[in-house]
């Protein structure tokens, strides 16, 4: 028997042993591998996953995850368009679709409120994309202030800190907290930084991010080691926010829908409809842009109609005055002073990736931000008068001065040089002045509401960081003028069912943008991405990049994305190997968030155009393709695609001479070889940190 016994302990180990692995095996394997669940189904070969007890692209089993109604799609948004006629009409119609006009379509929906929202372009197509990305009260506000004893200033700064909270709490996968570094050169300025810092600091008030510190010279090049150290003093850090702002506005625009707005992209309203006995306006006579025509081009066909509004409000940015023009007549006195804001994009070797740089003295007194951006790196941003366009180019005197600031304080082994611009672009801040001031002249430190004797609201300047509060200032300015009944009782019909959740506020008619999360935070968690990579066995960088990006909505994302035919990844074909953007995305923008052109998906859905406009150029190929399948696009409009886009791209640093590039000829690989022979051409690791010619040439040369 003790035979036996030793026996069956040496069977037992090696069958003990053989199950661990077996289990082990399978672990892994279902790790790596999209998991059952209860509803599939598969479009253009692609399979999108639904999780167990949900509906199709709904995360259920997910904690706190509430289930939203579906968003109507673009036809149907026209179509309640179309049906906002007399006895039918909208509370109110925004004009434009940028931060501030998306912020007012989500307060008065969220206020109970029945709103329509119509952009020219894109959500976010103008000012709202090309910013900074940061979220600020703003220090050189605070030291002007100071200086010139200006308490507008002073309440420009406080009301901005204050918004700089509601940023991080409503869209938290989507805004930071970024520590800024002010080098000190001249020790007898530190201690004027450092009350600077302080007071902006104690402003912020509970709001307030983290406390500013002090670092000695040698811990200032510890931390940001590209940094000039000769003549460095040491260096003051504080804390400001960093954003993905067109990510932010379109997601704005989404929530807005999601509490029962219509919204409309590429709508242009090229007429106000007025009461012949008043003189009010009561409506606008709107052409959609993506009716087709003959031939399948997109434009040229006449689908004009009128939507009808007890009040109208103009808050589309540089083209405020287009709008009051024709209200008042081409002969209406001008209030937007526009300036050119232009920022160039670096490989992200030029700043730590978490720490950026203020340089708040320039050879000419401006000052500009150094900042790590999506794994790259911003610097601008200029100021200088512009005219009014649609995509304004930058330009290369202000590329080079930028080049050239940054050359001041930075390490001289580093060779700042032009080949290095990965990206560049020009946008419009609308600074305004008021019409009825006694001097018209002046331009107003914040943001301005005008009310026009035929009832025509305009909300024109302010700020990225302050686009809330004044979407709440021009929301109750229109309760006020147009007598708006606002709470559940205003429209029950319209308001969808919202489910009860942290972060969905209740219709009771006052405004609580304050505390409404954005679509996509209600379930976001910092350890997202994990669940990402263990469900779908997406790359680690590719589902940080989704958590970050979509926040819960990354779960749709990710089963949308097509399998990979590897090992690992299992799921996400990548856009441009250089960026984690991957193929589900195009499809999510397209089914989920109004995307109608290649435009919208490279520029403002992704962000691979700011980041990279070749890399963009690259990628497009593909991803006019998904889109072709995802909208049954012609032949015709395919092409119309791509000419737009290259077109487009010259807006985002892409040289004028490479516009009449072919498809054919960048799907043989001709952008690679952009660069190699001119002087300015720039190498570097790819990647995977290994040199790779393809890579650092796409990355680098002749932008």
């Amino acid at each position: 028997m003790a035979g036996a016994r030793s026996s069956m302990r040496s069977l037992r180990r090696p069958f003990l042993i053989g199950t661990a692995v077996g289990i082990g095996g399978i672990v892994a394997y279902k790790s790596f591998s999209p998991r059952s669940a209860s509803h599939t189904y598969s479009v253009n070969n692609v399979r999108d996953i639904t999780f167990p007890g949900g509906r199709p692209n709904e995360r259920a089993d997910f904690p706190a995850s509430p289930i939203f109604p579906p968003l109507p799609t673009r036809e149907e948004q026209i179509d309640r368009l179309r049906a906002g006629t007399d006895g039918n009409e909208y509370d109110l119609l925004v004009i434009g679709g940028g931060a501030t006009g998306s912020g007012i379509a989500l307060d008065a929906a969220s206020r109970g409120l029945k709103v329509a929202m119509v952009e020219r372009d894109d959500f976010s197509s103008g000012t709202s994309s090309k910013s900074t990305k940061l979220v600020h009260g703003g220090v050189r506000y605070l030291e002007k202030a100071v200086k010139e004893l200006d308490y507008s200033q002073y309440q420009l700064v406080k009301e901005a800190l204050k918004e700089r909270a509601v940023f991080l709490t409503t869209a938290p996968h989507l805004s930071m907290s970024l520590p800024i570094m002010l080098p000190v050169y001249e020790w007898w300025k530190a201690p004027y930084f450092w009350i600077g810092t302080k007071v902006y600091d104690l402003l912020a008030g509970k709001e307030n991010l983290e406390s500013s510190y002090f670092l000695t010279r040698g811990k200032a090049l510890e931390a940001f080691p590209m940094l000039k150290g000769n003549g460095l003093a040491g260096a003051l850090v504080y804390y400001d926010g960093s954003h993905n702002d067109s990510r932010m506005n379109v997601s704005i625009a989404l929530t807005a829908a999601l509490y029962g707005a219509t919204i409309v992209n590429h709508v242009e309203v090229n007429e106000l409809i007025k009461d012949p006995a008043t003189g009010k306006v009561t409506g606008v006579k709107v052409r959609d842009l993506l009716h087709e025509g003959k031939g399948g081009r997109v434009g040229r066909g006449e689908d004009e109609f009128i939507v009808m509004a007890k009040g109208v409000i103009n808050a589309t940015g540089p083209f405020t005055d287009s709008i009051r023009k024709l209200d008042q007549g081409v002969t209406t006195q001008e209030i937007v002073a526009p300036s050119s804001g232009v920022h160039i994009v670096l490989p992200g070797y030029y700043s730590p990736a978490r720490m950026g740089l203020i340089d708040p003295n320039t050879s000419d007194g401006r000052v500009i931000f150094f900042l790590p951006w999506q794994g790259n790196t911003i610097a601008g941003t200029t100021d200088a008068p512009t005219t009014i366009t649609p995509h304004p180019l930058p330009r290369e005197e202000e590329i080079n001065w930028i080049l050239n600031e940054i050359r001041r304080y930075l390490a001289p082994d580093i060779n700042v040089r032009r080949g290095d611009v990965l990206a560049a672009w020009s946008g419009i801040r609308p600074l305004v002045k008021d019409p009825d001031a006694k001097n018209t002249e002046s331009l107003v430190r914040n943001h301005l509401i005008n009310v026009s004797d035929s009832g025509l609201i305009t909300i024109a300047g302010g700020k990225w960081t302050t686009y809330r509060q004044m979407a709440e200032e021009a929301v109750d300015e229109a309760v006020k003028q147009f007598s708006l009944k606002t709470g559940p009782g205003a429209r029950v019909d319209h308001v969808p069912t919202i489910p009860e959740a942290p972060g969905v506020v209740a219709i009771d008619g006052n405004c609580k943008t304050d505390q409404l999360k954005l679509i996509g935070a209600h379930s976001y968690s910092k350890t997202l991405f994990i669940n990402l990579i263990q469900h779908f066995g997406v790359e680690t960088e590719v589902a940080q990049h989704l958590a970050g990006a979509y926040g819960d909505r990354a779960w749709t994302v990710a089963s949308l994305s097509a399998p990979t035919a590897q090992r690992f990844p299992v799921r996400g074909k990548r856009l441009s190997a250089l960026y984690p953007f991957i193929d589900g995305e195009v499809r999510y923008a397209v089914r989920h968030e109004y995307a109608q052109t290649a435009v919208d998906v490279i520029a403002r859905r992704t962000r691979l155009a700011f980041l990279n406009v070749q890399a963009a150029l690259e990628a497009l190929p593909g991803v006019i393709d998904i889109m072709s399948e995802e909208l049954k696009w012609s032949k015709d409009r395919k092409e119309q695609e791509w000419t737009d886009t290259v077109r487009f791209l010259l807006s985002m640093g892409l040289p004028e001479k490479r516009v009449g590039v072919t498809r054919k000829e960048v799907e043989s690989g001709i952008v690679s070889q952009w660069g190699v022979d001119e002087k300015d051409f720039s190498r570097h690791e790819g990647p995977t940190g290994a040199y790779d010619p393809n890579l650092s040439r796409i990355q680098n040369g002749g932008v």
